[in-house]
C-alpha cells in the first residue's frame, strides 16, 4: 500500500468514525468501531474493517445496515475529503479482536492449570 493511501485510509477511519456513530439513524446499526480502512493502491477501493459489540445476529444486522447506508456514507466522504474520486467502500467484520481474545484466554487457562499443578 502507498504512502498516499495510507494516508487516506487512516482519514477515512475517523470520518467513517463519526459518520457511523452521529449520522447513521438505521436500528440495525449497533455499537460500531472501525478498527483498519485498507485502500487499493489506486484509490478506488476502500475494505472497512469494524468491530461490532453483539453476538453474530446482531454483526450480520449492522453489516446489513452498513450495506444499505453504503451510498449515503460514500457521498459524506466524497464532501469531507478531497479526492477527484471517492472510493467504493466495502465492510468486514473485524474477527482479529476475537481471534486476540480467544488466545488470551487459551494463556490465561494454560497459567492457571499450570499454577495449580505446582
Amino acid at each position: 500500500m502507498s504512502l498516499r493511501a495510507t494516508r487516506v485510509g487512516e482519514q477515512m477511519k475517523k470520518e467513517l468514525s463519526d459518520i457511523i456513530g452521529r449520522k447513521l439513524k438505521d436500528p440495525r446499526i449497533g455499537f460500531v468501531t472501525v478498527t483498519d480502512v485498507r485502500v487499493t493502491g489506486d484509490l478506488q477501493q476502500a475494505k472497512v474493517y469494524i468491530s461490532v459489540l453483539g453476538d453474530e445476529e446482531q454483526k450480520k444486522n449492522t453489516l446489513k445496515g452498513l450495506a444499505k447506508a453504503t451510498g449515503f456514507i460514500r457521498s459524506e466522504i466524497g464532501q469531507r475529503i478531497r479526492l477527484r474520486k471517492t472510493p467504493e467502500i466495502y465492510f468486514e467484520i473485524d474477527e482479529s479482536i476475537d481471534y486476540g481474545n480467544r488466545i488470551e484466554s487459551l494463556i490465561r487457562q494454560i497459567s492457571q492449570e499450570h499454577t495449580k499443578e505446582e
